[in-house]
């Protein structure tokens, strides 16, 4: 089901909607984008519009600060670590796929 949710047809929840969702108040949302933590789109009058990655993320986030105790400071590292951390993983596959590539190029051109 995420899956069809994701790119230009993504469903989008106006901020009221999101709080709702993650059992906060819409500040709270507010003070997250403040800290850089997330960042919804907006509308063309310049309504927050929150994806279900958005809606994660803030999940995420929540988790950090009621269930484990981390304050912002140390939510905004993990947050960062996390992010560069899957960037690296995607990069990792991608240079495992062009390997992987270049290794059946060579195989064919040594088979000739």
């Amino acid at each position: 089901m995420q899956d069809n949710l994701r790119g230009s047809q993504a469903a989008c929840f106006v901020i009221s909607v999101a709080a709702r969702l993650l059992k906060v108040h819409p500040q709270t949302l507010r003070y997250y984008e403040r800290a850089g933590l997330i960042a919804p789109s907006r509308s063309k009058g310049n309504i927050r519009l929150y994806s279900v990655e958005d809606i994660q993320r803030a999940m995420q986030i929540k988790r950090f600060i009621e269930d484990l105790g981390v304050n912002l400071a140390g939510v905004e590292v993990i947050m960062r670590l996390t992010d560069r951390l899957r960037e690296q993983e995607e990069q990792i596959a991608d240079l495992r796929e062009r390997l992987k590539a270049s290794a059946e190029e060579i195989r064919t051109l040594r088979a000739r």
